[in-house]
């Protein structure tokens, strides 16, 4: 019995501390709402190169910024972050910082943050942890738009 625990100690436990040691990793989009909706439609369009950022602040003073990290959307308009830290009780929100499209560059009230939980004490055990997708507004709506609005629209009436 003595060995099997001995067994136990060398080989498991170091590889149950390891995988608490592994980064977490934070994942989203940032699109243009090209028809200015306030969501993504059909006619969404993900932007490459736009800079987001992962703030977090204390619970109870959240002016006291406890950690940040940056990050750029790739080809696809996905991000990708390793955080080596555990926030705990910290809030942690990724926000836009710059857009790549000088025309689609006005944050989305609504989907200018995106809350996200960097702790492993929360029974979750991926260690992806997935935002939610952060929106810019087009200038001008495309001409389409109404058509595409439509769609939703007559969806919605024939349930």
């Amino acid at each position: 019995m003595a060995k099997l625990l001995v067994l136990f100690a060398l080989c498991v436990l170091p590889a149950i501390t390891s995988a608490h040691n592994d980064p977490l990793l934070v994942k989203g989009k940032v699109y243009c709402d090209t028809c200015r909706v306030g969501y993504e439609t059909s006619a969404t369009r993900y932007l490459s190169g736009c800079t987001v950022k992962l703030v977090c602040t204390k619970r109870d003073n959240r002016n006291e910024v406890t950690y940040t990290k940056q990050a750029v959307t790739g080809s696809n308009g996905e991000y990708k972050m390793l955080v080596d830290r555990d926030a705990g009780d910290d809030i942690c929100e990724v926000i836009p910082v710059k857009s790549s499209d000088p025309s689609c560059a006005t944050p989305n009230a609504g989907r200018d943050r995106a809350r996200v939980c960097i702790t492993r004490n929360n029974g979750m055990v991926s260690n992806v942890r997935f935002a939610n997708n952060l929106g810019y507004l087009l200038n001008a709506p495309l001409a389409r738009c109404p058509q595409i609005l439509q769609q939703y629209l007559d969806t919605e009436s024939s349930v």
